[in-house]
């Protein structure tokens, strides 16, 4: 009998790791709509000065890879007991959560607060922090409490006992987006003050199934406010992707960093060992100036200052070569759909989804936005430290 309360007791301690499906919603991101109003280049232009003015803060960026101007993909996601709740841009990129408080001052105005008063299961940590990324900034005082991955209405995963921000300020490019804050999705070594991100606090605490999540991005043309994708974490996502193709190990936890060794567009190719990162929170493909400029070249678009982008006919969607990377012994192609972004211009005209942009020789060499992950699921593996990809099953 005791044997047998052993082997039940077994059987409930496995069946409780979960295995959690987070809907994402699109949103056009802010650099669409400023390149659509001729905007951006202006905006690139103003972050430029800010860098050269202050040399000392932006040298030392922790998390110098994102401009939240760029997220296009948003989740819910609640804190606190009851559940209060907030949308957040779920980041790859950075590993610290924060969300705005009732203290914060009049940036916060017309977003959703966390009112640690009225959870019953908030602990109080007062420490303070300050996060500065490249295009803005945060800062306030940190806090524990439960955080749900999904709306309260959804199937959730809660990972209690989690620290994260309160934000009693924040600068003017998270003033104006779409989200109330941002949820860090990185390693431990990435986080502001050495707090443990949510998911692998969750991965601590034994309640995924296994200690990985996959990105899912769908393709939704000029639509916007719409579901986008899936965030399956605890398992790979064999609903919305094939097999996986082949893993990659991780050159840095810290970032999701490995290895890319060419790159290729129409007769351009540029052969290099190169440092990427897997960036949910970019919605183009970052890479070195004269290789990106090649790419553009061979593609045939025009770079446009005003725009601070490349502009090539909407009609070459249909006719362009697929953007060629490759990653360990296999090589990822993209097509044209995913790189060249129509957002509405209504001249014919559509943009070249690549950027460039200078790492000054530390941390990666290239971001590998979202025009590469709604071609191939991401499967961050954080127990083998390792990314995974697999061909997305859309059209």
């Amino acid at each position: 009998m005791r044997t047998l309360f052993i082997v039940l007791l077994t059987l409930l301690g496995l069946s409780s790791a979960l295995v959690v499906q987070h809907q994402m919603v699109y949103r056009e991101s802010r650099r669409s709509q400023m390149m659509r109003r001729g905007e951006w280049g202006a905006y690139l232009q103003h972050k430029a000065a800010l860098r050269d003015s202050n040399p000392s803060v932006y040298a030392s960026l922790p998390q110098n890879v994102n401009d939240y101007g760029d997220v296009e993909y948003l989740g819910n996601i609640t804190i606190g007991t009851p559940p209060q709740p907030f949308l957040v841009v779920l980041d790859t990129g950075s590993s610290n959560l924060w969300v705005p408080g009732t203290t914060c001052d009049g940036t916060c105005k017309g977003k959703k607060t966390f009112d640690f008063s009225k959870s019953t299961t908030f602990v109080a940590n007062n420490q303070t922090w300050v996060i500065q990324y490249e295009g803005g900034n945060a800062k306030g005082y940190l806090g524990q409490d439960t955080v749900s991955f999904g709306a309260a209405n959804e199937q959730q995963l809660p990972v209690p006992k989690t620290t994260f921000g309160i934000a009693t300020q924040i600068s003017a490019e998270f003033k104006n987006d779409a989200a109330d804050g941002i949820l860090g999705l990185a390693f431990t070594a990435l986080s502001v003050g050495h707090v443990t991100p949510v998911l692998i606090n969750a991965i601590n605490q034994g309640i995924l199934d296994q200690p990985l999540f996959t990105v899912w991005l769908e393709h939704v043309g000029t639509a916007t406010n719409v579901k986008g994708g899936v965030m399956t974490y605890g398992a790979i996502d064999t609903t919305n992707c094939g097999p996986v193709i082949a893993y990659q190990p991780l050159s840095s936890a810290t970032y999701y960093q490995f290895v890319a060794t060419s790159f290729k567009l129409g007769n351009y190719v540029q052969s290099k060992t190169y440092q990427v990162i897997s960036d949910t929170g970019t919605s183009f493909v970052g890479g070195p100036q004269a290789v990106v400029d090649g790419m553009a070249k061979a593609l045939g678009a025009t770079f446009n200052q005003d725009f601070g982008s490349y502009f090539v006919p909407c009609a070459n969607i249909k006719t362009s070569p697929t953007l060629d990377i490759t990653i360990g012994s296999h090589v990822y192609s993209i097509d044209a759909v995913n790189y060249i972004i129509d957002i509405g211009m209504g001249d014919g005209n559509c943009f070249f989804a690549a950027f460039a942009f200078n790492n000054f020789g530390f941390g990666p060499a290239w971001i590998l936005g979202d025009p590469f992950i709604r071609q191939y699921c991401n499967i961050y593996d954080i127990g083998q430290q390792r990314m995974g990809f697999a061909k997305s099953l859309q059209p």
